[in-house]
């Protein structure tokens, strides 16, 4: 078994792999709004509908973003011995890469979904720069230290001191709004209520400002490291011989991660009401030990003697998941929002459920078509010239084949 090709393929896999639960969390941001999402009590959710809410929230939200963000800063590393072996400059290509990011992630707020996060992963970017060079040991106390932080600090929970806390009449008039321009209005209507909405009034001050500005990172760097970290380790470089790592650090973080998710959902089902401690053990610790439990175990996978057949459209999804993560946006709105189907508010979490895989399911389909007939998306392509400033979007030294394969297949492609 050629090592390198599966270590790429199980790259490719996990990206492909995330964006399953990315959009399965998204659509309920895509059928309640980002804000709404949270107050589902205006939608009069109950029932089922209620039941599948909780489950997602234990299982899927803020467990698959996060295995995301690990695969951008696996990315990060692989690219940069990429780029190092050609004696290429690793921070010049990888800062014309986030600036491209922060780019596209600022048209798709503007022109597309609110729900953006290539403009923050972009800004993110540059602040990563600073621990490219560090030791694995570095990076894996730094990332250690951010998680318990974020997780004591309880964002983004009820923190008294977090302004996105608790639901106020300011935010309860916006998602009722919201209700009513997303399912009925034209996109020039939902383009300006996106950019002129305000959930928050006069409570968003300079000093909630600042402490978002400070914590909010907190939520997604440890993640960030953690991949960086796995990278310089070679963590996924040999997956026979890591088989059994896998399979113990699955069956610990899988079981812990669901059991601090499920506690968090608990205490808000109990009290009626976020507990900022619960939310930031649950989703800033324990989201984020479900998916590096969700992670070891799908490299589970490519340890197997026989290959799953349905792991190579994972990896097609996942060599084209800049460009599916975008069309994901693209094709839920047309289906939520009033200038499509209009099934903002009215379809259900279930049905949203239903409609994610769905959707999830035609890429599974017309991604490995693709990819027959085109060697990358047409939006990774576009990353690809601008990060080497070569129109056919290859670094101008080479020296392996090898070497050009790996670099395909890391980071946001």
């Amino acid at each position: 078994m050629n090592t390198s090709s599966t270590r790429i393929r199980l790259i490719d896999g996990l990206r492909g792999f995330s964006l399953a639960g990315i959009l399965m969390a998204n659509m309920l941001a895509f059928q309640y709004g980002v804000y709404g999402q949270n107050e589902l009590q205006l939608f009069g959710v109950e029932g089922i509908d209620r039941a599948v809410y909780s489950l997602l929230k234990i299982a899927v939200v803020g467990s698959f973003m996060p295995i995301f963000a690990f695969m951008f800063g696996f990315g990060m590393i692989k690219l940069t011995e990429s780029l190092q072996s050609r004696e290429l400059r690793p921070k010049c290509h990888l800062s014309r890469r986030f600036l491209l990011l922060f780019g596209i992630g600022l048209l798709h707020i503007n022109y597309v979904w609110e729900g953006d996060i290539l403009a923050f992963y972009g800004v993110l970017g540059f602040f990563l720069l600073m621990f490219l060079n560090r030791k694995p040991k570095t990076l894996l106390i730094w990332a250690i230290m951010l998680l318990v932080v974020a997780g004591l600090s309880g964002l983004p929970g009820s923190n008294p001191m977090n302004p996105l806390a608790n639901p106020t009449s300011q935010m309860e008039s916006y998602v009722l709004q919201s209700k009513e321009v997303f399912g009925n209005g034209s996109y020039a209507e939902i383009k300006d209520f996106n950019n002129h909405g305000d959930p928050f009034g006069d409570e968003l001050n300079p000093a909630s400002i600042l402490l978002l500005l400070v914590f909010t990172p907190l939520m997604t760097v440890p993640m960030f490291l953690l991949g960086m970290h796995a990278a310089r380790r070679g963590a996924f470089d040999d997956p026979q011989a890591m088989r059994q790592v896998y399979i113990r650090r699955a069956k610990l973080l899988i079981p812990v991660g669901l059991v601090l998710k499920a506690y968090s959902v608990m205490v808000q089902l109990i009290r009626g009401e976020e507990e900022w401690f619960a939310i930031g053990i649950g989703e800033a610790i324990g989201g984020s030990l479900l998916a590096l439990g969700y992670i070891y175990a799908f490299a589970l996978l490519y340890t197997r003697d026989s290959r799953v057949n349905l792991l190579s459209r994972f990896e097609a999804v996942g060599r084209l998941s800049l460009t599916n993560y975008l069309m994901q946006s693209v094709i839920c709105t047309m289906i939520f929002y009033g200038y499509g189907l209009g099934l903002f508010g009215r379809a259900g979490v279930f049905v949203g459920a239903l409609i994610a895989l769905a959707v999830y399911g035609l890429q599974l389909w017309i991604s490995p078509l693709y990819l027959k007939r085109f060697r990358s998306g047409p939006v990774e392509h576009i990353l690809r010239i601008w990060t080497y400033l070569s129109w056919k979007g290859q670094p101008r030294k080479q020296k392996s084949s090898e070497h050009l394969t790996s670099d395909n297949s890391t980071g946001m492609n």
